[in-house]
């Protein structure tokens, strides 16, 4: 198959192990007029590794996109192709890209979609959890107040959650976890997918926060981390009412949040602070 020419074609690249380049995808590198790359340096390592030489790398980054998009637009619509790359993975998954994609739509030019790996898919096809329904959230926030927030908005969420995260902030993701989902979920952290040193760990929430503290397993490598939805009779379930009136029996914060954790899987962290904050609430109304 020929490529068509003012086609930009989306190429998805190895997450680690070059094997997993697919021919089409090598074919169409190799075919067209330039490459968009994330790191033109780091492209240039696979496209010298599969002997795709003498093709201009432009740039695309979240500093450049905007520039760099109106750019590559004016070439393509001169009749040149392109070629869309990340530096692992399908472009546009938590990666530049999204920008070229709408500009390059504006203009009702033609995109082509070259599929290959995912961390993403990857990490769900051996995780052991529910794949039919989940969100995928990318990096979380850096800060710890904003990824906090974050993180108990989607604490009922059913759905199963996967999240990328930095190794040096691991640590710190499933602390907040444990603390918010409760330490009982169902969780799996797989690391460097198909590297050599590919690593797959499904354990509950506080589990595997032990092995990362314990030095049991390294904090190191690209990490993705996959989180169980909540069980489906906590979605929508108040505690709000219950929490009340086992206070009001005289019931201290502590039990009153274990019964509540019980009966709604909620994690007690998160019931015994509220817990707290309505015993105090009926002292001062007293």
């Amino acid at each position: 198959m020929s490529i068509s020419p003012g086609t930009l074609y989306v190429v998805a690249t190895p997450i680690g192990n070059l094997d997993d380049f697919s021919l089409r995808a090598r074919r169409i590198l190799s075919t067209v007029d330039f490459i968009a790359a994330e790191d033109t340096r780091h492209s240039s390592i696979l496209l010298k590794a599969f002997d795709i030489t003498g093709k201009e790398r432009i740039s695309l980054h979240e500093h450049n996109e905007a520039e760099h998009s109106q750019r590559i637009v004016a070439r393509l619509l001169a009749g040149e192709t392109g070629a869309l790359i990340s530096d692992a993975g399908t472009p546009l998954v938590s990666d530049p890209g999204f920008r070229l994609v709408r500009a390059v739509q504006a203009e009702n030019l033609a995109l082509s979609p070259i599929p290959g790996a995912s961390a993403v898919t990857a990490a769900l096809s051996v995780a052991g959890m529910a794949t039919d329904r989940f969100a995928f959230e990318g990096f979380l926030p850096a800060r710890a107040t904003a990824r906090r927030k974050r993180l108990a908005a989607l604490a009922e969420e059913a759905r199963t959650l996967v999240f990328y995260e930095a190794p040096h902030r691991l640590v710190a993701l499933l602390s907040d976890c444990v603390e918010l989902f409760g330490g009982d979920r169902e969780a799996a952290l797989a690391r460097e997918l198909t590297k050599i040193h590919e690593s797959i760990r499904r354990a509950p929430l506080e589990k595997i926060l032990h092995r990362l503290t314990s030095g049991e397993e390294p904090a190191r490598g690209e990490c993705v981390v996959l989180i169980a939805g909540a069980p489906e009779r906590a979605s929508g379930y108040s505690t709000e009412p219950l929490l009340k009136a086992l206070l009001a029996e005289g019931l201290s914060p502590s039990v009153s949040a274990g019964i509540a954790r019980r009966l709604s899987r909620q994690p007690h962290r998160r019931l015994y602070r509220r817990a707290l904050e309505l015993s105090r609430e009926l002292r001062q109304g007293e």
